[in-house]
């Protein structure tokens, strides 16, 4: 089982190389921006692998915080692509 989560470490690591190129080299924006959250999700594989091979609890609330990150960041960049701004400044309510 343990040779299992090397072989699955290495498949994530693979791509998560591949997704840091798309991420420097993406032709728009919005490619980028799935990049991003593309590593965000291998993140947080790479860690539960890891927790997995070390046999600990401890990595759990990086995983979840890593995970808050990830949505927040995807949350903001969507708000950009839609409006060009993440703050808008100027809420006349």
């Amino acid at each position: 089982m343990m040779m299992f989560y090397w072989i699955s470490l290495i498949i994530v690591s693979i791509g998560f190389t591949g997704l840091l190129f798309r991420l420097v080299k993406g032709p728009s924006i919005a490619d980028r921006v799935v990049a991003l959250d593309a590593i965000g999700i291998s993140l947080v594989s790479i860690v539960a692998l890891l927790s997995l091979i070390i046999e600990t609890e401890f990595f759990l609330e990086i995983i979840l915080l890593l995970s808050i990150l990830s949505f927040i960041g995807t949350i903001a960049f969507a708000k950009f692509l839609e409006r060009g701004e993440i703050f808008d400044r100027n809420n006349n309510h």
